[in-house]
């Protein structure tokens, strides 16, 4: 492939990579991760209410890695109340759960940086001047190698964002992380989560794991074999090589 294509393919793919690092930045720093509606159990248990009833005593909630908003309604009207994971909740949700998804962002948008770096690297720098004689075979080797390390850094990236979203998603659902949120400091009303959604935020970490993805493609389709597809291709050369002599 020229090298003028493979210029605009390194390009793009350090846009995408870029537009990794803002999104999960972003979707990190909001809190529309989940989204539901929590019913105040105790309030409709006294006036055994059901149907339309209900309606009275739903409140909603809303949160993401560090901050959210909820509203208790047990039928005398709305109260909300904002929140801080740090430090209100951090005896009422697991915490140590909740910090390793943190610590799994930060190291998303990290791998992403430095997938970025080395896609515009590859597409603007000149790391292939021509040498003749062994530094030049040295040189050629090098480059194979500067042309492989945006491909080992962005599997970990897409690996992260995967990682991040089943590691939540285990603390949303297995850890009912909306009724402890409603349930902190009540000592009078009890609340279960009515319904739950994952919202935008959550599926901009998907978004990242897609355009990772899409990054792979690209590397390919610049003409860059996969690591393993070049060993086997090697042993088998040098066993042809070994059988001729």
């Amino acid at each position: 492939m020229p090298s003028r294509q493979k210029r605009v393919i390194f390009s793009i793919s350090g846009v995408f990579g870029f537009s990794c690092v803002l999104t999960a930045a972003v979707a990190a720093g909001l809190p529309f991760w989940v989204s539901g509606t929590v019913l105040c159990r105790t309030g409709a248990e006294l006036v055994n209410a059901s149907g339309p009833e209900l309606d009275k005593f739903l409140g909603k909630v809303s949160y993401g890695l560090f901050h959210g908003q909820r509203v208790k309604q047990c039928g005398l009207g709305g109260r909300p109340y904002r929140f801080s994971f740090f430090p209100d909740l951090m005896d009422a949700i697991p915490a140590g759960l909740h910090v390793t998804v943190i610590f799994f962002c930060g190291v998303l948008i990290l791998f992403s940086s430095v997938a970025t770096g080395f896609f515009f690297f590859n597409a603007f720098g000149r790391p292939y001047e021509t040498l003749q004689g062994p530094m030049g075979l040295y040189l050629w080797n090098f480059i194979c190698l500067l042309l492989l390390v945006p491909l080992v850094h962005v599997r970990p990236a897409g690996l992260c964002s995967c990682l991040v979203m089943i590691l939540f998603a285990s603390e949303v659902k297995l850890h009912r992380l909306s009724e402890r949120i409603a349930n902190f400091n009540e000592v009078t009303f009890v609340y279960q989560t009515h319904t739950e959604h994952y919202d935008r935020s959550f599926w901009l970490l998907f978004l990242v794991f897609l355009l990772h993805g899409l990054n792979i493609l690209l590397i390919r389709l610049a003409g860059i074999q996969f690591p393993f597809q070049e060993a086997k291709e090697s042993d088998l050369n040098s066993g042809a090589v070994d059988l001729m002599y």
